[in-house]
């Protein structure tokens, strides 16, 4: 990490440095064109296209380092910012829409537990003693917690079997892990994703712009595709209540034949990738024609 203090003409962006978000990171980055490799056994990273220098960090500790530290930029959990209490500090760019999952608090399944106010008192084991512990706060309505929150770093999970809780606050995504050690959740804390951050006064605004403009742009590559058709003039506010547009649609007039009678136009417009299907077949109901659908491998929105 010594390198970091010979990079004053570089932004410092921290991502994951392992666990579930780290490979979505380097697929994000991968997309935006931030040009990078690591070795191995460094957790600096030197941007070759961009004047960028990646600092590989545990997810937990990235909201301390872009709130209290040199970091311009960083990629975590919301759960993250959350528990680290440093959402006042940061600014919140952008939900990456990746990594999602429920911070819930879970019981045995074949327990005598069915609400949370049952575990009122009760040994409680999680990662997240902060939000854990602001949740029964509130369960209990009062300051001095009669809860006995303890901190365990890993295999949560197992803590109930071990004897050593009633219940856990833990991340859940499949929820196979939970069923697997035989647990079942009661309540959710919090949902959360993966949340592109930023310092409040960073150091490179200009460079901290890019990276998010660039992002942006594969999150909506990712979520929309292009839709191109033939339309009658007559039916255009119609069709284009189907295919509005992430902010409008393109119309372009078409040159009419002899045989023709009536004028057409040609649309171009990004729609939901989700709803493509539907949308071909509105269109085509309502009389569009030649239905063409692109996806779309980069853009700035």
């Amino acid at each position: 990490m010594d390198l970091v203090n010979h990079l004053p003409d570089r932004l410092l962006f921290a991502v994951p440095k392992k666990g579930r978000l780290y490979e979505k990171c380097c697929e994000l980055l991968k997309g935006s064109d931030i040009q990078f490799r690591r070795s191995s056994r460094l957790d600096i990273a030197l941007c070759t296209n961009l004047p960028i220098a990646l600092i590989f960090l545990p997810a937990a500790d990235i909201p301390i380092f872009v709130g209290e530290g040199n970091c311009d930029l960083g990629i975590t959990g919301l759960d993250q910012i959350q528990e680290a209490d440093m959402y006042d500090q940061i600014t919140d760019l952008l939900d990456l829409q990746f990594g999602k999952c429920k911070l819930q608090l879970q019981v045995p399944a074949d327990g005598p537990y069915t609400k949370p106010e049952q575990l009122v008192g009760k040994k409680i084991v999680s990662s997240f003693t902060k939000l854990a512990g602001d949740f029964f706060k509130d369960l209990e309505g009062k300051d001095t917690l009669s809860t006995h929150l303890r901190y365990v770093g890993g295999s949560v999970e197992a803590s109930c079997a071990l004897g050593v809780a009633d219940g856990i606050v833990d991340l859940v995504e499949s929820g196979e892990t939970m069923r697997a050690a035989g647990l079942k959740a009661i309540t959710t804390l919090l949902e959360t994703s993966a949340h592109l951050i930023c310092a409040k006064e960073p150091k490179f605004p200009d460079i901290v712009n890019v990276v998010k403009q660039r992002i942006e742009g594969i999150l909506a590559a990712q979520r929309y595709v292009l839709c191109n058709y033939n339309t009658p003039r007559s039916l255009l506010s119609e069709v284009l209540k189907i295919t509005p547009g992430r902010r409008s649609a393109t119309v372009s007039a078409l040159e009419k034949k002899e045989f023709e009678v009536e004028e057409w136009v040609a649309v171009s417009a990004m729609v939901e990738k989700a709803e493509t299907g539907n949308i071909m077949d509105a269109l085509k109901k309502i009389g569009a024609s030649d239905i063409l659908v692109f996806d779309i491998g980069n853009c700035r929105v």
